[in-house]
């Protein structure tokens, strides 16, 4: 069994090439403020954005999207639009 991370309408990230027991947390105003600078995110379209940390013990990092969805699903590599395997959405969340 695997659980996917399926991050859509991505403006910007910054990740580490690979996360040992990864955990998802939320990014206080002001990192959060400076991401949707450094991104260049026009302020009209910040209430609609995610920005969402990721750390482990390998390293830490950052998605800024529209949504985030945890994928149920086993062992599907080409994502939840292959008809090939289902998928389960766990877990989602939207800006």
């Amino acid at each position: 069994m695997r659980l996917d991370l399926l991050f859509d309408g991505v403006d910007a990230m910054q990740l580490v090439t690979r996360y040992e027991s990864l955990e998802l947390h939320t990014l206080d105003e002001e990192e959060t403020g400076r991401i949707f600078e450094l991104s260049g995110v026009p302020a009209r379209w910040r209430s609609d954005r995610l920005v969402l940390g990721l750390r482990s013990r390998s390293g830490a990092g950052y998605v800024q999207c529209l949504k985030v969805s945890a994928l149920l699903g086993g062992t599907n590599v080409l994502g939840p639009d292959d008809p090939s395997e289902s998928v389960d959405v766990v877990w989602s969340l939207r800006g």
